[in-house]
């Protein structure tokens, strides 16, 4: 990660926002003060932080770093999340 800019004191802080018909979607930030009540996760020297409130929807969740020709970033693998609309509008959220 310092490579990229991003100093040893900082953590990933992964969030989840959102809701309704649109789903939920992910925040992330480099966060260097973690809260008392965060959960703080650390493996390959990355520390990874998870509010309580996300943290029940990302149970059993992976965050890899994927790097290629058109750019980085990071990807989540959610067992938990799986979309239930069909496209069509609200109507067909369940």
């Amino acid at each position: 990660m310092e490579q990229k800019g991003v100093r040893a004191t900082h953590a990933l802080r992964v969030f989840i926002q959102g809701g309704g018909c649109s789903g939920f979607q992910y925040g992330m930030t480099f966060d260097s003060n973690p809260r008392p009540i965060d959960r703080v996760f650390e493996e390959h020297g990355l520390r990874v932080v998870v509010d309580p409130q996300s943290l029940q929807y990302m149970a059993g969740s992976s965050i890899d770093y994927l790097d290629g020709p058109t750019g980085g970033g990071f990807h989540i693998d959610n067992p938990n999340m799986a979309s239930s609309c069909s496209g069509t509008g609200c109507s067909s959220c369940r």
